[in-house]
């Protein structure tokens, strides 16, 4: 009956063991979650830094966990190489559970792995060998290679107005912090030339006819200026939970239909051959680029090596 602060003993752990970088946003969830699934405890890990952050989080709030007779499931990869860092974890986890005798469960923890596994993949990490003991395969199992899914997932990116990111080892899952506005550029033979994403106060400096630079997200080299023939904002407000909801008189299938039909018209040739595509850019603003690579550096733990 007595009332235990997870919180204090967390960061007792993570004190005793110098684990004092871990993302404490990251250790907020786990902790939240240890509450809500005390008996089936599993983490996916990999959201800021896999080894240095979400492996240690997730040992100090099993440590936690443990006290108080719960016995923890495991961790879930999603991305970054699967084979040295499942087999690196396994390695962590044999090391503390013969560090502490009384903390043996630590041996036999799941290491689950997901991320688009198919055959090919699960052929690659036997070869390369592993310590995976669950695949969560989704994707591949319920679609048709022939007809692939589209991978569409909401992801926050903005609370009370302060820019939020999801950090991760893989360059396509980091998220781009904050309240963007996308256009499509068109040129002057009327194609899109690309769609470009700038943060909201930029949203009047987007004008067609103005030199306007464009850059990869992530890659500072890659970069373009475009004066664009036409410019058109893509989004538009659908719900509004403050006016009731939607707030928009929906379309019939007919005019979707059209509505498609014309965009895909619109679209340069070599884009839309079936064989080799050419590649459709996304792009960010300057300010948005430099906006993104300063908040990432903020977020990611700093490595120290001895």
């Amino acid at each position: 009956g007595k009332d235990v602060s997870l919180l204090e003993r967390a960061l007792h752990y993570r004190s005793q063991f110098q684990w004092d970088s871990t993302n404490d946003g990251e250790l907020a969830a786990f902790l939240a979650y240890a509450v809500s699934f005390p008996d089936s405890f599993l983490c996916l890990i990999d959201t800021y830094d896999t080894l240095r952050s979400g492996l240690r989080n997730f040992i100090v709030v099993s440590l936690v966990l443990h006290d108080l007779g719960h016995m923890p499931r495991g961790i879930r990869l999603d991305s970054g190489d699967l084979s040295y860092l499942s087999l690196t974890v396994h390695r962590i986890f044999l090391q503390f559970a013969t560090d502490h005798p009384d903390r043996s469960f630590f041996k036999d923890l799941d290491i689950v792995a997901s991320n688009d596994i198919n055959e090919e993949v699960l052929h690659s990490l036997n070869k390369q060998g592993h310590a995976i003991t669950v695949f969560g395969i989704g994707t591949n199992l319920v679609t048709c290679q022939a007809q692939p899914a589209l991978g569409c997932v909401y992801k926050l990116v903005e609370i009370d107005s302060k820019p939020r990111m999801k950090m991760s080892q893989d360059f396509e899952k980091v998220l781009i912090p904050g309240r963007k506005v996308a256009y499509r550029l068109f040129g002057e033979k009327g194609w899109p030339l690309l769609d470009l994403l700038v943060r909201q106060e930029e949203k009047d400096d987007i004008k067609a006819g103005k030199r306007i630079l464009c850059r990869h997200p992530f890659i500072e080299q890659k970069r373009v200026a475009v004066v664009a023939k036409k410019v058109v904002e893509l989004h538009a407000l659908v719900f509004d939970g403050d006016a009731g909801g939607v707030v928009i008189e929906e379309p019939t299938l007919e005019e979707t239909k059209q509505y498609v039909a014309e965009q895909i018209k619109c679209m340069r040739p070599d884009i839309m051959r079936e064989m080799n595509p050419g590649q459709y850019k996304v792009s960010v603003s300057d300010q948005l680029f430099h906006f993104l690579h300063k908040l990432w550096q903020v977020e990611t733990p700093v490595l120290e090596l001895r």
